[in-house]
């Protein structure tokens, strides 16, 4: 072994020496300024579908905008591909250099981009095509720092170390919402006019922190010993998926961890916020604020789990975490519905809505180019009931037959605004979630759960993938896995669950995805996913 790599190895096995906690702040910080570019979509969905896709009706512009969402998920195992390969090939280290200046140049562009006002159709392609860049680079940074960081770590901390990195989500994820929640404040009633275009301009400032720190790193042990070694390895895609042997291990990591704790995660810091706001009608300022105070309180368990992980293992910890969400979900986000709009959960207890209706007259509520009319009387109180979003219940009329709205005992024949407004009124049910009847603080404790199943997931998750491959292809195999469970099944989970709920009227009938696969990941799991916390990174 040469005096270059010697030192680093010597101190991965007595403790974490000073070089080891830089190399965890600086990966770490990196990495919470790539979240916090990639979430300001997110945190933003709302404003970007009137900025951006302002030609459609205003169901259709917030789907299209959670599809561009999630066009930055799709990408993402491309990234992984492209970053990956680079990462095995060249090291970790510029590899993932390049994915934070990507990131933050696609980011800043976003604040610069005209509105579909000033340049029409124009505007939505470019958007698109800046968050695909999104997904790109952060297809490669996580395999990157996840694995830089692993192979830094002492013998039996490497769960500990790594969950830094994994806490970083939810921490770019609360800088963005404060960002955000500042912006809001000063800026006012100009927000949703200029101020949203801040958050995003800011990223440049970030780029610059986090590129000047990252320069000053080293390379990682592990690669530095194997390229003096002459094992570097010259094909890693093919060798990381054309070989069965390790692309088994692949197709497991997707399908027993990845695919679950993706959803756990977008569930817990994505979904809950639309629920909120779009559904049960909560203030977003109060929404996003209730948000931050449970993903304060929530990031610790990140860290926690991944330490637990060292001492018990990682199965144990992600199997549970997949259990609880699949038992969960339900009475959880039906207890939030019922502590953050009393009047909506009492009202639908007392009097619910049912559409009876001849199938054949109704459309599903999505136009893709803005020039379906929805303009069927089944379309027009179904159109009503979605854009003041009070849940209802479908039931097939014979063929033939009007349209018949129930609201509790009142019935009312065909399409009539006037007389459906009364009758949801009458009914109790309200227009906005009363802020002052919202229980926060059971709002916030059910947050916190959903985060704290998140991070049973997600806190060990870097550390088992890490060692699930060896050296030579672990950036390439790893980083493939994850950002497929990550990109596809997890990104497409708001998107996914909204129409769903559009389709059905049903506000909980969307948490049947998330649900589904923590199950499906649950049992492939407990059957094929093997134990790792021992593993010898040198020697895998």
């Amino acid at each position: 072994m040469s005096e270059h790599v010697q030192p680093l190895e010597i101190t991965r096995s007595v403790g974490t020496s000073r070089e080891t906690r830089k190399v965890i702040f600086a990966s770490s910080l990196g990495t919470v300024f790539e979240w916090y570019d990639f979430f300001l979509y997110g945190a933003l969905a709302a404003v970007i579908s009137k900025q951006f896709f302002a030609g459609v009706n205003d169901t259709t512009a917030f789907i299209f905008a959670l599809m561009a969402f999630a066009a930055g998920f799709i990408v993402r195992p491309f990234g992984a591909l492209v970053f990956g390969r680079l990462g095995d090939m060249i090291g970790r280290k510029y590899t993932f250099l390049a994915t934070i200046i990507l990131m933050g140049v696609a980011t800043f562009c976003v604040g610069l981009l005209p509105t579909y006002a000033s340049i029409g159709i124009a505007a939505p392609i470019i958007l698109v095509v800046l968050r695909m860049l999104q997904g790109l680079a952060l297809g490669g940074e996580y395999g990157g720092a996840a694995t830089y960081v692993a192979e830094h770590a002492p013998i039996g901390k490497r769960g500990f170390h790594t969950s830094w990195i994994q806490s970083t989500a939810t921490l770019g994820l609360l800088l963005s919402l404060l960002v955000v929640l500042g912006c809001r404040y000063f800026t006012g009633d100009q927000f949703e006019v200029w101020g949203w275009r801040i958050p995003f301009l800011f990223s440049i400032v970030l780029l610059g922190i986090s590129t000047w720190i990252r320069l000053s790193l080293h390379e990682s042990p592990a690669f530095v010993k194997m390229k003096e070694e002459g094992k570097l390895c010259k094909s890693p895609l093919r060798d990381s998926f054309g070989k069965w042997e390790n692309l088994k291990v692949v197709l497991i990591a997707l399908f027993s961890i990845n695919a679950g704790q993706a959803v756990t995660f977008y569930a817990a810091q994505f979904y809950v916020l639309f629920f909120l706001t779009q559904f049960l009608k909560m203030d977003p300022a109060l929404a996003n604020s209730l948000l931050i105070v449970s993903v304060i309180i929530g990031a610790p368990f990140f860290i926690f789990f991944g330490w637990l992980s060292d001492k018990v293992g990682r199965k144990p910890v992600l199997m549970i975490g997949l259990l609880l969400a699949t038992a969960l979900y339900f009475p959880i986000f039906k207890s939030i519905a019922h502590y953050a709009n009393p009047a909506i959960d009492q009202a639908s207890r007392q009097a619910p809505i049912t559409v009876l209706a001849d199938p054949a007259t109704c459309t599903f509520q999505f136009d893709p180019v803005g020039k379906a009319k929805f303009d069927s009387p089944c379309d027009k109180v179904k159109t009503f009931l979605v854009k003041q979003g009070l849940p209802y219940i479908s039931q097939a009329a014979p063929a033939g037959s009007g349209v018949q709205v129930s609201v509790g005992e009142v019935k009312i024949d065909g399409y009539d605004e006037a007389a459906l407004r009364g009758a949801v009124t009458l009914a109790g049910y309200p227009s906005q979630a009363d802020t002052q009847q919202v229980n926060k603080p059971m709002i916030v404790a059910l947050m916190v759960v959903l985060i704290i199943i998140s991070a049973m997931c997600y806190g060990p998750l870097a550390a088992l993938m890490v060692e699930l491959f060896p050296t030579r292809i672990r950036y390439t195999s790893m980083s493939l896995p994850y950002h497929i469970g990550n990109g596809w099944f997890g990104g497409f989970l708001p998107t996914v669950s909204f129409a769903l709920v559009v389709y059905t009227g049903d506000i909980f009938y969307g948490l049947w995805y998330p649900v589904v696969i923590t199950a499906v990941s649950l049992v492939v799991g407990m059957i094929c996913l093997r134990e790792t916390k021992n593993v010898d990174l040198d020697t895998n």
